[in-house]
Formats: structure tokens, C-alpha cells, sequence
């Protein structure tokens, strides 16, 4: 096997540098992205890459091209959420060194400049933000994050200068892209539909744009044991009634949206023997199409209310987070189509239910993302996240064939 037994062996290394005993758990600006930003580093180098850390902590490596023409940047994230998997960001990036090395191994030089970003934090874990890194190529950083303290009380500028970074230095970090050419990721999917097909790999169509929602319901409280049923105004079983409302549009517009109430609380905690007054819940509506997302949020709305008039219940709703979907390249998507099929497979195309850091890239420059199969029934940001060796091959000669016959006309 060419790839695919040592990228496993790499993720099992980086593995290691976790700050949970049992589990895999990698922060930003922690110790553990330094000796992962480092094993990465000479990883980078070993395979023919200029590399070093930038301002903000990213791990940059750069393969120089035979002529000046605009880079493709490749990468993905080396943070991790709590508890995590092995494959989750770290796969787009080790998979991207494995194609630069051999390469080099060959001799061979693309025409355009090749860069590879390890991203320094796209959870957004320790300081509640997300795509840190990415952000500040795509010029979208906001120095008002340096000012963000985690649970310690130790703000961002503070943990990057005893990183070594330069919490000043941000805005260097901002691509000019007439010099970049693409961006490109690899990933593992993180769902189920790859594994459901028997599919190794596939083409990203858009990167879902989402919508968050708290919900409040108001009733009225009262005795549980007194109030006739006809007469409550119970906030639980009107947010319940509600939650399967959600749960119906996702299921009617299925695959186009997914609708999800992640949490619901009622107020003060009730009590076993109170008719609930108040209920707060969440929604989270995505999809890879904004009109289709907006359109759906709106019909939401209308159900919603007319459940609330019914049951004699107020509700009020404040959206905290909106982003829109991030469509992935035609062109780009055909290259990464043509690289499977000369790989002797089928194409799939399919969206991205979660976010990535190629979504900051996506209105600057061609974007594009090859899904690769999450085992275990698609779990993932979990331990139990599986990838085999037989497809992290499959992926590595998808994304070197993309690369080597990028400059050669469809």
C-alpha cells in the first residue's frame, strides 16, 4: 500500500498528544498543538516543504512550483474537539503531506506553488471561536477575539505569546488571491451516506449555510393537580409539540434541510408537581442552499406561531448565529469528479452538513472538498470515529491525481 498503512500510523502519533487521559482532546495554543504543530512541521519538511509556524500558530508549508503562477492551498484543522476522533482535520492535512512527498520522492515539480495549511484552531473549543486560522488568510479576523478569555481567565493574547506567536502579527497573515489559484480540502465526511452507498470517497457539492435559534415559550404555571386539562397553557407540551414540527420539515425536505432542537430547558427546572410556565429551546436549521434554508425557516415560523396561538402560549425568537452556505467550485468539483473515475470508481456528490475552514475560502477563491467514508456507522468528533487504510488510499490518489492534472485542460 502506498499511503494508506502510514497516514493510520501518523494519526495514531498525533493521537498522543491529547490533554484527556482517555480520549483525544487538543485545544488551541495548548502544549499539545505545539508538539502536534511540530510533528507536523517535520513531517512537512522531511517531504520536500519549506515549513514554519505563522503568527497565529497555523503550521505552513509551501512546495515551491516551476514557474510563478497563483498556489493551490490545501489543509485543513489540527485542533480537536473534546473527546474527539483520530480523523477529524487531521486527515486533510497528513493526507495533503503524503501527496507532496511522493512528489518529491519523483522529482516532480507542479507548475503552481503548493501549499499546506495546518490550521491552528477551527473548533473553536477554547476561546468560542471558530476557524480562528482560516480566518485570518481570508482576512476575516477580528482583533476583538484577542481579548477572549477561556475557562482560566487567560485570554487569547496572553496564551499566544506563551506559545511563542505574535498576537500583533494577524494581519500579514491575509492572503493577496489573484496569487492563489484554489482551495482544496480533504475530509473525512462525518455522516453516514459514503459508508450507506459502499463508497470510498465523494465530491462535495456546498458547505451548509445554518441558522440558530433560541426559542421562548410562555404559559402559565399552575397546580398540576387542580387545572383541567382543557384550560392549561402547558410551555413544555406546546415546545414539544413544536420540537416535532422542527423534526417534520427537516423529514419533508429531506435531504435539502436538516432541523435539529439540541437543547430544551424548562425555566427555574420545574417541578414534578407543576404545570410548566416557561420552556426555552434551540433550533439549528442547515442546508447547502440558502434560499431553500430561509424558505424553510420562514414556514418554520408560521408553524410555530400558529401552534403557539392554538395552545394560548407566547413565543418570542432571537436568531444568534447566521451563516451562509458556502457552494463549492463546478469546475473544481468536475476535476475532483474526473480524478475518481480515472481512480476506476463512481461519483457521488453530496453537501457537507457541518462547517470547515474551505468555507472562509469560499467567496475568494474557487473552492472545493473531497469527502472521504467515516466508518462506525458515520460517527464521528467521537472516539469511536473510524477510517480505514484502504481508503485513506483511495483519498491520497484521488487528491495527487487532482493535483498533478491540475493544469492540464478537462
Amino acid at each position: 500500500m502506498r499511503f494508506g498503512t502510514r497516514l493510520m500510523a501518523q494519526a495514531d502519533d498525533l493521537a498522543r498528544f491529547t490533554q484527556s487521559e482517555n480520549g483525544l482532546t487538543r485545544t488551541y495554543l495548548s502544549p499539545q498543538h505545539r508538539l502536534a504543530g511540530d510533528y507536523l512541521l517535520d513531517l512537512m519538511r522531511k517531504a520536500g516543504m519549506q515549513a514554519d509556524y505563522d503568527a497565529l500558530g497555523n503550521v505552513v508549508g509551501r512546495y515551491p512550483g516551476s514557474e510563478d503562477l497563483p498556489a493551490i492551498l490545501t489543509g485543513s484543522h489540527m485542533d480537536s474537539v473534546v473527546n474527539a476522533g483520530k480523523y477529524d482535520g487531521l486527515f486533510g492535512i497528513l493526507t495533503a503531506i503524503a501527496c507532496v512527498g511522493d512528489l518529491h520522492q519523483r522529482n516532480i515539480r507542479l507548475r503552481r506553488p503548493l501549499e499546506i495549511i495546518a490550521f491552528c484552531d477551527e473548533e473553536g473549543v477554547r476561546f468560542n471561536v471558530t476557524m480562528i486560522g482560516s480566518a485570518a488568510l481570508c482576512g476575516h479576523f477580528d482583533p476583538a477575539w484577542l481579548d477572549r478569555c477561556d475557562e482560566h481567565g487567560i485570554s487569547m493574547r496572553e496564551a499566544l505569546r506563551a506559545f511563542g506567536g505574535d498576537p500583533d502579527g494577524w494581519p500579514a497573515l491575509q492572503r493577496d488571491f489573484s496569487r492563489v489559484a484554489c482551495f482544496v480540502e480533504s475530509h473525512i465526511e462525518q455522516g453516514p451516506v459514503l459508508l450507506s452507498e459502499g463508497r470510498a470517497v465523494g465530491v462535495v457539492s456546498a458547505i451548509a449555510g445554518c441558522t440558530r435559534v433560541k426559542l421562548s415559550v410562555t404559559g402559565l404555571a399552575g397546580h398540576a393537580g387542580t387545572v383541567p386539562m382543557p384550560g392549561r397553557r402547558d410551555a413544555l407540551a406546546a415546545a414539544a409539540e413544536m420540537t416535532l414540527a422542527i423534526e417534520q420539515i427537516g423529514r419533508e425536505r429531506d435531504p435539502h434541510i436538516v432541523a435539529t432542537v439540541g437543547k430544551l430547558a424548562v425555566a427555574e427546572g420545574g417541578a414534578v408537581n407543576v404545570i410548566p410556565g416557561a420552556v426555552e429551546f434551540t433550533l439549528d436549521l442547515r442546508s447547502g442552499d440558502d434560499r431553500q434554508r430561509l424558505d424553510a425557516l420562514a414556514t418554520l415560523r408560521q408553524r410555530l406561531d400558529t401552534i403557539a396561538h392554538r395552545r394560548s402560549v407566547g413565543l418570542t425568537w432571537q436568531v444568534f448565529y447566521e451563516l451562509p452556505a458556502a457552494p463549492c467550485d463546478p469546475d473544481l468539483q468536475e476535476r475532483l469528479a474526473q480524478a475518481i473515475v480515472d481512480s476506476g470508481l463512481s461519483v457521488r456528490r453530496l453537501p457537507s452538513g457541518a462547517g470547515h475552514d474551505a468555507m472562509q475560502f469560499a467567496a475568494l477563491t474557487p473552492t472545493a472538498m473531497l469527502f472521504v467514508r467515516c466508518g462506525n456507522g458515520g460517527i464521528s468528533h467521537n472516539p469511536l470515529e473510524i477510517m480505514t487504510a484502504a481508503d485513506a488510499e483511495t483519498a491520497t490518489l484521488v487528491l495527487l491525481h487532482f493535483l498533478e492534472h491540475f493544469d492540464i485542460e478537462p
